[in-house]
């Protein structure tokens, strides 16, 4: 029933069985999503097909194999980008949303990777066309899938702009690469910008705001410049001055990930194990972890990351 964290509590069902084309695994570690908040609420239902709890990413070990998988092997380490229902000691994935955990990177902390990374390389790289050379916004850097986009951005070879809440929040996506950071308790974040490209605005904004920031958005874009929408946390709707977009020749881009096709995340799978696998493998990019909590107490990861403290990724141990 949608409602509060309290909503949450265990309950125990039979092990899932992989049907063809899956795989079984022994789950470590679940990463909480800001959408797993919605689900919660009632706003953001799973997928046909995916369990009715949340849960779209975790990390552990491959427990059995479905008909016609041979290309992972029991015992190996991974992680996996899921429909729903990560929340859980045992879940079924498909065998192409699975990915090896990175060299070196603890198994629990892969958890925090596949929405992250798999969010932050489809929208920049297959939506934005991010070239290198090119400036580009991050809003909330502080975020699990911004916290990755600014590492990913500035391994593209790109220059990066974020928003963040506070003086702690700035540093720390600073070291990550931001080149600029705003603080967006105090600035307003398109004149920053504006200062910073000399006036030109960005390439490409990542937006996980939505209506709120839609004028300030357009105001920071560059002439040809792409807003990619990926979350609606300042709303839904806003009025759009179509002259603005029209003068600067600007694309507005509105993406999912979790309603796309198999198919369709299997491709992102397969590009983001190709291109940006080892960037991890060599430390180019690493997952940012805010805190680990086990999976009995997932109400208490749902108020951390509401309470707006949160930078990085919070993960469910089993």
């Amino acid at each position: 029933m949608p409602g509060g964290p309290d909503v949450l509590v265990e309950s125990s069902l039979e092990d899932p069985v992989p049907g063809a084309g899956e795989v079984l695994l022994d789950v470590v570690a679940a990463g909480v999503n800001r959408a797993d908040l919605l689900q919660r609420e009632g706003h953001y239902p799973p997928p046909p097909g995916a369990p009715a709890w949340p849960g779209m990413e975790v990390s552990g070990t491959v427990a059995a194999l479905g008909p016609g998988v041979t290309e992972w092997s029991v015992g190996e380490r991974v992680c996996a980008l899921l429909g729903g229902g990560g929340y859980a000691e045992r879940v079924t994935v498909p065998a192409n949303q699975l990915l090896p955990v990175p060299l070196g990177l603890d198994l629990v902390d892969a958890a925090g990777l596949p929405e992250a990374v798999c969010t932050a390389w489809t929208n920049l790289v297959d939506s934005a066309r991010l070239a290198p050379g090119e400036h580009v916004l991050v809003h909330g850097g502080s975020g699990g899938v911004g916290s990755i986009a600014i590492q990913l951005a500035r391994a593209l070879g790109a220059r990066v702009a974020t928003t963040a809440g506070g003086p702690q929040r700035t540093a720390a996506c600073a070291a990550l690469g931001a080149e600029l950071v705003v603080d967006h308790r105090s600035a307003a974040f398109a004149p920053a910008v504006r200062a910073w490209t000399d006036g030109r605005g960005v390439d490409v904004v990542l937006d996980v705001l939505g209506a709120g920031a839609l004028a300030e958005n357009l105001e920071a874009l560059a002439p040809g410049g792409r807003l990619v929408v990926i979350g609606l946390q300042q709303g839904r709707l806003a009025e759009l001055d179509l002259a603005v977009l029209l003068n600067r020749r600007a694309s507005i881009i509105g993406t999912t990930l979790r309603s796309r096709t198999g198919a369709e995340k299997g491709a992102i799978i397969a590009a983001v194990r190709a291109h940006v696998w080892p960037m991890l493998d060599d430390g180019r990019l690493h997952p940012v972890i805010h805190a680990r909590i086990g999976l009995a107490h997932a109400n208490a990861a749902h108020e951390l990351l509401e309470s707006g403290a949160v930078f990085g990724k919070v993960l469910l141990v089993t």
